[in-house]
């Protein structure tokens, strides 16, 4: 009888812990997890992860590595560092990437890995927090096609759309693509609630008319409806801050390719406002608060 496939996992955050717990309860693999807090690893002990004491054990012990993690520097220091996986895993092993990274540095990554034998695959998630819980997220996923065919089973965990992209940094350009339009698409409807309000409209009336009509978006109905509509930015959830990250990454393949992307550069702008206002760690709906006059008293 063949020996388990050991799946480790990098970044225990608002994504990470949950696809970690259902990659543990779903695959069949013996799960280990190395994240700089505890209290994830508590509680992903319940559902049968194994902490690892240090990267350096993670990577030596692991088949198939899963990273999710916050920026592109993380992710080089996590790839290169001392205690990194360069340093410590073993030829053969594969490496995920289900972070929002740079473009030039993943190839970067994919490029360096490959002279230790490791494979590399860019495979950023998109959709909500309540999607990595239930394992809905989208997977977009650049990689060979034979690694494609290694890592799907193990993302199918997480998932239920996974696209192949093309090779190395095509998932990323599609998710920096996807972001980009979200973030433009929230916002305008964060504009046209403001004029909507100013006008004396009821703002539950134009969300609910939107999404009966050409309007209708994932945006509105989730950032829309669950955010700008009842003004609730939590902490917990997607930050200005981490917006800002991935729309200046996306930025920067913009002007890479030569392109003038007036649209992102209005949404960060809002973002950045958002942010100096001391709103950085709220989610990034927040950007109303930049445009908005106080909503006139609405019923229920």
């Amino acid at each position: 009888m063949a020996d388990k496939t050991t799946v480790g996992f990098i970044g225990l955050g608002v994504m990470g812990e949950p696809m970690c717990r259902n990659i543990a309860l779903q695959s069949g693999a013996d799960v280990i997890a190395f994240d700089i807090r505890e209290e994830p690893l508590t509680r992903l002990a319940r559902d049968g992860v194994t902490a690892a004491s240090t990267m350096a054990e993670l990577a030596n012990r692991s088949d198939l590595m899963m990273l999710s993690l916050p920026v592109g520097d993380e992710l080089e220091a996590v790839c290169f560092g001392d205690d990194g996986i360069a340093h410590h895993a073993r030829p053969g092993t594969t490496v995920v990437d289900f972070s929002t990274s740079p473009v030039e540095l993943t190839r970067e990554i994919a490029k360096r890995l490959s002279a230790s034998d490791i494979a590399f695959a860019d495979a950023p998630v998109a959709r909500t927090r309540l999607a990595a819980i239930d394992g809905t997220l989208s997977v977009m996923v650049g990689a060979t096609s034979e690694v494609y065919e290694r890592i799907r089973p193990t993302i199918d965990c997480v998932a239920d759309e996974i696209t192949h992209c093309g090779p190395v940094g095509s998932g990323q350009i599609v998710k920096l693509m996807n972001n980009m339009v979200l973030f433009q698409t929230v916002s305008a409807l964060a504009e046209a609630l403001t004029i909507a309000h100013a006008a004396g409209l009821n703002g539950k009336v134009l969300f609910e008319t939107l999404s009966k009509g050409s309007a209708d978006s994932f945006a509105l109905r989730n950032h829309g409806m669950r955010a700008l509509l009842p003004g609730e930015f939590p902490s917990e959830a997607f930050s200005v801050d981490y917006a800002l990250k991935d729309l200046s990454y996306a930025l920067s393949l913009a002007s890479e390719s030569g392109i003038e992307a007036d649209g992102a550069l209005l949404a960060r702008s809002r973002l950045e406002a958002a942010r100096e206002a001391g709103l950085g760690a709220a989610y990034f709906p927040a950007l109303i608060k930049t445009i908005e006059r106080p909503p006139p008293n609405e019923s229920k």
